[in-house]
């Protein structure tokens, strides 16, 4: 599972402006990463451009999910991860950024601003953080815990079935010691 971008988009009449993003790209090529960031910065714009307002879509490309949350106030936002990553913590972690990122910068900026003039620095810190789904969102990190118990119930039932088929066999094996017994006593004539 892996993030491999996070954007912050103003979804404008007539164009879609970037107004901040992070990237991950480290599992690139070191002179392929910089054409790889464009192309995450031209199809996070394009989904954009291309969503409507109040949606929230995902977008499948080869082996990556594109995931975008517009808001009605035109505030958008994409997530780029490989097809493992859980949609759920994608749209919650868009979710917060979107809310987070309404509140420090002003809405008269959103129109007009660059990454460069837009003072928002968490991106980077929520990138990093939600690499690891399990651990950044408590839902996920329940849902694993539970996934853990399941399979250690199963496999303590399964051993549990094991020993009572262990204990069918040393019962029918019993009663036929039993019965060998009971010939060996007729036939025998001890008493």
């Amino acid at each position: 599972m892996k993030l491999y971008s996070l954007s912050v988009l103003y979804k404008g009449d007539a164009k879609v402006v970037l107004l901040k993003a992070a990237h991950d790209v480290s599992s690139f090529s070191f002179f392929q990463r910089s054409s790889v960031q464009e192309f995450m910065t031209f199809t996070s714009q394009l989904i954009v451009e291309r969503s409507s307002k109040g949606t929230r879509a995902s977008v499948k490309e080869q082996d990556y999910l594109c995931h975008v949350y517009v808001r009605n106030d035109s505030l958008a936002g994409v997530v780029i991860a490989d097809n493992e990553y859980p949609s759920r913590v994608a749209f919650t972690l868009l979710e917060k950024v979107l809310d987070e990122f309404s509140k420090q910068v002003d809405r008269i900026d959103w129109p007009v601003g660059s990454p460069a003039t837009i003072n928002y620095t968490a991106l980077e810190g929520h990138l990093s953080r939600y690499q690891n789904p399990r651990e950044a969102d408590p839902m996920t990190k329940v849902q694993a815990e539970l996934d853990e118990t399941k399979i250690i119930l199963h496999n303590t039932m399964e051993s549990l079935l094991e020993r009572g088929e262990k204990l069918d066999d040393l019962v029918s094996k019993s009663e036929v010691l039993g019965t060998q017994s009971k010939a060996f006593y007729k036939t025998d004539g001890c008493c």
